[in-house]
């Protein structure tokens, strides 16, 4: 997956300018999908001159600001790609690389990161939920769009819930192996 194909998603769910697609890619593609502002406006530009997206002119703005959206060879691109084949995700954690060092090396020294992910991850779940209840709460059970939305933010909590479980689980057995080492 390219950047190319968040944005165009994006856009197509709302023709937006920078500024506005930036901080709506911060507030949901960026819980999956990481990029910079830089990088979002270097992305639009391509798009731009590959014509997959056009500028509306605001007559009433005063500003340079553009509003992008979407055109039908963006549309036939996001068709395209869609219907890809791609492998399911792989795990790429660096935690867990530390965690397999810390399994050679020992000293529990990776405890204070695997604490504080626990932490994050709990952090994460809670802000995850409270766009749940907010958005989904009261959503109508026969909207096609809100359903799918629903369900991407259901993984992402899934996930956290087992981050938490696993960390939770692994912390105090590594305490404990600790504790051992000092008797």
């Amino acid at each position: 997956m390219s950047l190319a194909h968040v944005l165009l998603t994006s856009l197509i769910e709302k023709p937006s300018n920078g500024i506005e697609l930036a901080r709506r890619f911060d507030r949901s593609m960026g819980f999956f999908w990481n990029a910079t502002h830089q990088q979002i406006y270097r992305e639009l530009n391509t798009m731009l001159k590959k014509g997959w997206i056009s500028t509306l002119e605001d007559e009433d703005s005063s500003s340079r600001s553009k509003t992008y959206q979407v055109e039908a060879l963006g549309r036939h691109e996001l068709a395209n790609w869609m219907v890809e084949q791609s492998p399911p995700a792989q795990l790429r954690e660096e935690l867990m690389v530390r965690l397999r060092a810390e399994a050679q090396l020992g000293g529990n020294s990776v405890l204070p990161e695997l604490e504080r992910h626990l932490l994050l991850h709990k952090a994460k779940l809670h802000t995850y939920q409270q766009i749940f209840a907010k958005d989904f709460s009261q959503a109508p059970a026969n909207n096609r769009t809100l359903y799918i939305h629903k369900m991407i933010l259901q993984l992402g909590i899934d996930q956290e819930i087992g981050w938490i479980e696993w960390l939770e689980n692994v912390i105090p057995e590594l305490k404990k192996f600790d504790a051992e080492a000092s008797s």
